[in-house]
C-alpha cells in the first residue's frame, strides 16, 4: 500500500466532510492522466474531506512521479490493492477481444470495489471507468455507499447518428447496454452518471426520471510550447523539409487504423507521396510492431514517402510539440466506440484532423468542423483525404474558431471542477 500522511481536513462550519474514493485499476492510456487532473485540482483547491485513490500495484510502479508529487498532502492518499487481488485480475489488455474476459473482470473489479469501500469507510465512490463494471449491474450489483461513475462508450444511441449501420456484434452490444442501463438507472445509490458523449446525455435522461446523466468533457491539459522546441524535435526526428507531416499518435494498435493508412499511401501517386511524412508516435506491442515494420518497409520501398516511427511512451508534458510540428492529425480509428483525446489535442494545436466518420468521433469532427471525416475502414477513402490535405492549404481545412471552442470546452480544470462539484453536493432527497 502506498499512502500519504492522513490528517483531519479543515471543514467549513455546518459542512460534513466526505470520505471520497476514486476507483481505477487500469494504469494505461488516459487513466493516469484523469487521476492526475483530479488530484491536482483537489490539492490546489484544498477541498474539504478525505480523498482515497484506489489503484493497482502496476499504477504505483508506472506512475510513481504522480504519487510522489502529492504524497505530503494531508487529506489525500493513494491506496494500492493487495498484490493477490491484482494477480487474479484478467489482464486489461485482453478486454478488447475477450467477451468472457470482460464479464470475469467486471465481477472481479466489483468484488474489489466492495471490499475496499467497506475497509476504507468510503462515503462516496467515483468509478473512473464505468464501462469495465457495467455488466455487473445486469446481475443486481450494489455497493455499501453512494456512487457516481464516468461512462465512456455508450453505444445504444448510435442509430441516431448520420449514416450509421450496425456491424458485427454492435446490435448485441446495444441490447446489452439498454439492459444494463435499465438496471443502473433503477439503482437508488447512483448519484451522477458522467458521460463523455454529449449526444448520449439527452437519451440517458429520457430513460432516467431523476435526470442524473451529466456531460463531462474529455480533459486535456495543454502545456505551452515554444517554436524552438518543435523545431528541435523536427530535426531530432529527421523530418525532411518540404513535406507535410501527418501524425498518428498514441498507443499504436490495429484498431487505430495504422495499416489502413499505410495501404492508402501505397495507392497514392508518387507526386503526392513525395510531399508526405507519416509520423507514427507511441508504444506498440511486439507482434504488431513486427507487422508494422514489415509493412512500412514495403510501402517505403514502393513509394517516395517518408515514414518516421518513434515507438516510445510520451509523457503528458512532452506531447504537445508533436502536434505543433505536424500539419494534419490522423485519427482513422476502426469503428471506435466513444471519444478520443486526439481530437481535443488537435483542436488545441489548431491542426485539422483526418478522422474516422464513424460514431461519436465522426459526429464531433463534423459538428465542430475539426477537419475531414472519412470511412477509415476503406483505404481508398483515406487516400482521398490524404490527397486533399496535400493539395489544399491546411489552413482551409476545418474551422479554427470552432476548433478553439472545442478545445476550451475540454480543458482539464473544467473536467475536475465539474466532477467535484457533483461529488461534494448532497442530492435533493438523499
Amino acid at each position: 500500500m502506498v499512502s500519504s500522511r492522513i490528517a483531519q481536513p479543515s471543514v467549513a462550519v455546518g459542512q460534513e466532510a466526505k470520505k471520497l474514493m476514486l476507483f481505477d485499476l487500469d494504469y494505461r492510456g488516459h487513466h493516469a492522466g484523469y487521476i492526475q487532473h483530479l488530484v491536482t485540482y483537489w490539492c490546489d483547491h484544498n477541498l474539504p474531506g478525505q480523498l482515497d485513490v484506489l489503484v493497482s500495484p502496476k499504477f504505483t510502479q508506472q506512475h510513481s512521479k504522480i504519487i510522489d508529487r502529492y504524497s505530503s498532502h494531508p487529506n489525500l492518499q493513494f491506496v494500492s490493492i493487495h498484490a493477490q487481488d491484482y494477480e487474479r485480475l484478467v489482464d486489461s489488455a485482453a478486454l478488447e477481444t475477450s467477451f468472457t474476459g470482460r464479464i470475469k473482470r467486471a465481477f472481479q473489479e466489483w468484488n474489489i470495489l466492495q471490499k475496499y469501500t467497506k475497509s476504507l469507510g468510503t462515503d462516496h465512490c467515483l468509478l473512473m471507468y464505468f464501462d469495465t463494471v457495467f455488466l455487473r449491474f445486469a446481475f443486481g450489483g450494489t455497493l455499501p455507499c453512494p456512487f457516481s461513475s464516468i461512462y465512456f462508450r455508450p453505444l445504444f444511441h448510435y442509430p441516431s447518428f448520420a449514416n450509421y449501420t450496425p456491424a458485427g456484434r454492435e446490435q448485441v452490444w446495444q441490447w446489452r447496454d439498454r439492459v444494463c442501463l435499465a438496471k443502473l438507472l433503477s439503482n437508488q445509490r447512483l448519484q451522477t452518471l458522467f458521460c463523455l458523449d454529449p449526444f448520449a446525455v439527452a437519451h440517458l435522461n429520457q430513460l432516467d426520471k431523476r435526470s442524473r446523466a451529466v456531460f463531462l468533457q474529455d480533459p486535456v491539459r495543454i502545456y505551452h510550447n515554444s517554436n524552438p522546441q518543435s523545431e528541435h524535435l523536427r530535426q531530432e526526428l529527421g523530418i525532411q523539409s518540404g513535406r507535410k507531416v501527418f501524425l498518428l499518435f498514441g498507443a499504436l494498435s490495429e484498431r487505430k487504423g495504422m495499416f489502413q493508412v499505410l495501404d492508402a499511401i501505397a495507392s497514392l501517386p508518387p507526386q503526392i507521396c513525395e510531399q508526405i511524412c507519416l509520423l507514427l508516435v507511441g508504444p506498440i506491442q511486439p507482434p504488431e510492431k513486427e507487422a508494422l515494420q514489415a509493412r512500412i518497409q514495403d510501402v517505403a520501398a514502393a513509394k517516395p514517402v517518408q515514414i518516421v516511427a518513434h515507438h516510445a511512451f510520451i509523457s503528458d508534458e512532452a506531447i504537445q510539440p508533436y502536434f505543433d510540428l505536424s500539419d494534419v492529425i490522423l485519427a482513422p480509428y476502426q469503428r471506435h466506440i466513444g471519444m478520443s483525446a486526439i481530437l481535443v489535442r488537435a483542436a488545441a494545436a489548431q491542426k485539422p484532423v483526418l478522422s474516422s466518420d464513424f460514431g461519436l468521433m465522426g459526429e464531433i469532427t463534423r459538428f465542430y468542423k475539426l477537419g475531414l471525416a472519412v470511412d477509415s475502414t476503406v483505404p481508398a477513402e483515406i487516400a482521398k483525404g490524404l490527397s486533399q490535405c496535400v493539395l489544399q492549404p491546411t489552413e482551409q481545412i476545418g474551422d479554427r474558431l470552432k476548433m478553439k471552442e472545442f478545445a476550451q470546452q475540454n480543458e482539464a480544470s473544467g473536467f475536475a471542477s465539474k466532477i467535484f462539484q457533483h461529488l461534494m453536493t448532497v442530492p435533493t432527497g438523499a
